[in-house]
């Protein structure tokens, strides 16, 4: 069997990192890219440069990756879908439920592979931190805290911070507790004088009482990627930013000093910083995903996971503008 012909469509800050990893991905030709106001950054690296999904389409693909704006992601997608092209589309999956649910219904009524490119899934530190929380070393867990500030990215123009950064928090809760979202309350905030918003603190209750909490910027000179897991055992740090988990285990000691020991709710165990590898998280993704086209049995971020994660982002505007706690119904 020969190499998968891919294309990708989009050539923004995101796209030429995805025209990297594609032309260089074991098993996969990178035949073509398309942007309709050209290529800023120089991704194509001399393959053919086009300017619309038809185009790609007509080179008879594999799969094509969608790093288009979120506005554009339906129609692109759809044209995909209608030629028998799988497809990863980067988060989120479309700007609205109702696109995001016509997306996912159309892929799999086409029998095709669908994903989105919810990237932080893939980082090395949530992927030790799940696996070792399949393993049971936390033991139940009791919350889950996020937490996602930065200097604003000049590349957003169609979105708020909700749907283009919490999005990740969404996901990657849901993912490595391996529980929905049943109800979220938040407070946003806009203060850059754009029209979507530019802050969002948010609470959050998964199907089994899990709580979460999340709080997310564009307005702080401080980067930070932080999750922060706890349950009976312990807490997992995930640091995202440098890849690093520690494990921080409740410990079976108690304080002599009286006047410490009753500031205490759990006592204080072993810190452990895990040496794990750390392969780039967007190679990791496309990996995957080359493996879902092939048939082999992967963990992709689906449509309909990328449809739960609008849902819920949605939930999350509707309750700051209602100040209503947003309850989510099972699908």
């Amino acid at each position: 069997m020969g190499n998968l012909r891919a294309g990708l469509i989009g050539l923004g800050m995101m796209g030429r990192h995805h025209a990297r990893v594609l032309g260089s991905l074991d098993g996969v030709d990178l035949v073509a890219v398309a942007d309709p106001v050209g290529d800023p950054h120089h991704a194509a690296a001399g393959r053919p440069l086009l300017s619309s999904i038809e185009e790609l389409i007509a080179l008879g693909l594999d799969y094509c990756m969608v790093a288009v704006p979120t506005i554009y992601h339906e129609p692109v997608a759809t044209a995909l879908a209608e030629a028998g092209v799988h497809a990863m589309v980067e988060k989120p999956l479309a700007q609205d439920t109702p696109s995001a649910q016509r997306l996912a219904d159309l892929f799999d009524a086409k029998g095709l592979v669908g994903a989105v490119g919810h990237i932080e899934r893939y980082n090395p530190a949530l992927q030790s931190a799940r696996s070792r929380l399949e393993s049971g070393d936390l033991g139940k867990v009791y919350q889950v805290v996020t937490r996602r500030q930065g200097p604003f990215p000049a590349r957003i123009a169609d979105v708020g911070v909700v749907k283009d950064l919490a999005t990740h928090d969404i996901d990657l809760t849901a993912w490595v507790t391996g529980q929905d979202f049943v109800s979220v309350s938040a407070q946003t905030a806009i203060k850059s004088g754009r029209e979507h918003e530019d802050l969002v603190a948010a609470v959050g209750r998964l199907a089994d009482g899990t709580v979460t909490s999340h709080l997310v910027n564009w307005l702080s000179p401080l980067k930070e990627r932080v999750t922060i897991i706890t349950g009976e055992k312990g807490t997992f740090t995930a640091d995202t930013l440098t890849a690093d988990l520690t494990f921080h285990a409740n410990g079976e000691r108690t304080s002599s000093w009286f006047n410490l020991a009753q500031f205490r709710g759990v006592s204080e165990g072993d810190v452990i910083r895990y040496a794990i590898a750390k392969p780039e998280p967007l190679r990791t993704e496309h990996e995957q995903f080359r493996d879902a086209v092939l048939g082999k049995d992967t963990d992709i971020v689906t449509m309909r996971q990328g449809l739960n994660t609008v849902r819920v982002a949605e939930a999350m505007i509707e309750s700051a503008r209602s100040g209503q706690v947003a309850v989510l119904e099972p699908v």
